[in-house]
């Protein structure tokens, strides 16, 4: 009998997207083909400890916490390249932890960031995405933005502000932003995602308090020009040969895609695939194709786009090296309009991770 791939769902997480991170990985493990595939729910709790529950179900149908039934604690162990379950005098416990490939599911700070991708790195396992480079580059939306700048998209103007300079010197600040923008403006932590802290300022008091509220979520403060455009995402997957899928558009019902528009149903529509003429089309595919590369992304990814409703132009918005990944959210979606059905689409990311691991593997051996 053909020996099963043991997949390490990782989830939750120190994050404020911790409940969606859950809602993710609840929605992978059933999909997984059990012919196939053996999971292993990997849960971390919102104070970062790593648990290993003998069911599934105990770390997905409950709050991620110590001390439940069934449960023991885990941790990335480079000498047994893997992640192993750790007793409770803190000794290591190899019977039945080894994972083949871990699928990383978890959105935001201290998942998405590069942080998680750098401990599985040291523990040589494949890992399904972007490795730490591209996580953290398209984690910074200010970095994201300059390396997009740099192979050539186009992207929205902004300002970027430190929390040092802000108490220093915020009338100086806000006249510079005031000099190079005009209002409306969104204010954006710069390490954070899911609208998560995220702000629309329509004057200067409206400004000071989106910075303040973005200031709580990060030490760095991106401040973009507001525009009046459709928001269109698109999804790729590969790796150095990157393929993106049909565009799909975001309607939301509040006067912008915010947080509770994107997880509170019945506040946005999805409509698959976007209204976009041939060109637009055009340049949605080539423009996702490049944001993925600019910042050396692997796995997956999704690109988000301002279509401009004066002049029609694309305008590329953010990256996301983990998106939502329940069966509803854009990115499966759009691959199941393109013909790539929600497990495939799975089996396609493990291979994926295999895949890369063993190209780094091959230049380790042969240097």
């Amino acid at each position: 009998m053909k020996k099963k791939i043991r997949v390490g769902l990782l989830f939750g997480g120190r994050s404020g997207e911790h409940e969606v991170s859950v809602a993710s990985a609840t929605s992978v493990l059933k999909s997984l083909d059990p012919d196939k595939y053996e999971a292993v729910p990997i849960g971390i709790t919102r104070e970062g400890h790593w648990l290993i529950a003998d069911s599934p179900e105990m770390l997905l149908e409950h709050e991620i916490i110590q001390g439940l039934p069934d449960t023991s604690e885990a941790m990335p162990d480079m000498t047994h390249r893997g992640i192993v379950r750790v007793d409770g005098r803190g000794a290591i416990d190899l019977h039945q932890t080894a994972v083949d490939v871990v699928f990383p599911l978890l959105h935001g700070t201290y998942g998405e960031d590069g942080t998680v991708q750098g401990l599985l790195e040291l523990a040589d396992l494949p890992y399904v995405g972007a490795g730490v480079l591209g996580s953290a580059v398209s984690m910074d939306k200010a970095i994201m933005k300059s390396l997009f700048t740099q192979a050539g998209l186009p992207i929205v103007a902004d300002e970027r502000v430190k929390l040092n300079q802000w108490y220093a010197s915020r009338d100086e600040i806000l006249y510079r932003i005031e000099l190079s923008l005009e209002y409306p403006l969104f204010v954006k932590p710069c390490n954070l995602g899911s609208s998560v802290g995220i702000s629309k300022a329509m004057d200067r008091q409206g400004l000071m308090q989106s910075l303040e509220l973005a200031f709580r979520y990060d030490r760095k403060v991106i401040v973009e020009q507001g525009v009046v455009a459709r928001e269109v995402e698109c999804s790729v997957l590969g790796n150095d040969e990157p393929v993106v899928s049909v565009a799909g558009e975001v309607v939301s019902h509040h006067d912008w895609y915010d947080y509770e528009s994107k997880y509170t149903e019945g506040l946005a529509d999805l409509k698959i695939p976007a209204q976009l003429s041939s060109e637009q089309a055009r340049q949605v595919e080539k423009y996702a194709r490049q944001a993925f590369m600019a910042v050396d992304a692997a796995g997956l990814a999704r690109v988000d786009f301002f279509i401009l409703k004066d002049d029609g132009r694309v305008i590329v918005n953010e990256i996301n090296t983990i998106p939502g990944f329940t069966q509803t959210s854009m990115y499966p979606k759009l691959w199941e309009a393109s013909g790539l059905p929600y497990p495939d689409l799975i089996d396609r990311l493990i291979q994926l991770a295999f895949d890369r691991h063993a190209e780094k593997s091959y230049r380790s051996v042969n240097r």
